[in-house]
């Protein structure tokens, strides 16, 4: 069964496609967003999550006219994606229909919706993503995390964070540029990125094993720098961060 996000910044058009998506057996779930950013906030969490997580999407249904980004930006940034999920227009206006398919969407489907219509749009995701193939998931430089500056959703590749701070239930992620708050607990991101190199050094910092300039000691205290930063390892992780580094050398 599939799980839906539909984006349309007119709230009474937004619920009145939920309504119609909601009623469709073939539904798991209708989520909406009245904005590009919001959106893309969601989707990249999402995307970063898994596609066995609660909060996974499987379909977007996108209005085109929106204030900011339009559906077609959005559209354009998810080709960026390693396993985007698939798209369905939804618009008032024919003119962009080449436009739409040139960025692979699955439909492009008129206002105002018809059920039947949005029942054949339904149909031809749900065919789409059976024949998908298990998306595989690539350690490499090109994964990214979606971060909100300013009203604007950047990405952000992993391989350029240094290390993550845990405030609250965000996590602020330092580059070598600059830093960015998400919101994903410091505990999610220690379990999605283990595999990526970064290690748990503090109960409010996770850095990235190979961005670690130096290791010092002090007293019986120990201490990582990386960059201009010096964070604090708690005695619980010593032992651990030690026997990586050692690893690491060849020791």
């Amino acid at each position: 069964m599939l799980r839906v996000l539909a984006v349309d910044d007119e709230e009474p058009a937004l619920e009145e496609l939920l309504y119609l998506l909601r009623a469709d057996p073939r539904i798991r779930s209708a989520e909406g967003a009245t904005g590009a950013t919001e959106a893309l906030r969601r989707i990249g969490s999402a995307v970063d999550a898994g596609p066995d997580d609660p909060s996974a999407i499987d379909v977007v249904f996108l209005d085109i006219h929106m204030a900011g980004l339009t559906g077609l930006d959005v559209a354009q940034l998810l080709a960026g994606f390693a396993a985007p999920p698939l798209i369905v227009f939804v618009t008032a206006h024919e003119g962009f229909a080449v436009h739409a398919f040139d960025l692979k969407a699955v439909d492009y489907v008129l206002k105002p919706v018809r059920r039947e219509r949005l029942a054949e749009a339904v149909r031809r995701v749900a065919e789409q993503v059976q024949d998908r193939p298990a998306p595989v998931v690539h350690d490499t430089a090109q994964d990214q995390i979606a971060v909100e500056l300013g009203g604007v959703i950047r990405f952000v590749p992993i391989d350029d964070i240094t290390y993550a701070e845990a405030q609250g239930d965000y996590a602020r992620l330092h580059t070598a540029t600059g830093s960015h708050l998400v919101r994903v607990p410091l505990t999610t991101l220690e379990e999605r990125w283990r595999t990526r190199g970064f290690v748990r050094i503090h109960r409010r910092h996770l850095v990235a094993l190979g961005r670690i300039d130096e290791l010092r000691l002090d007293a019986g205290s120990m201490s990582v720098r990386i960059g201009t930063a010096e964070l604090a390892v708690s005695r619980r992780h010593t032992r651990a961060l030690r026997d990586l580094l050692m690893r690491r050398t060849g020791r």
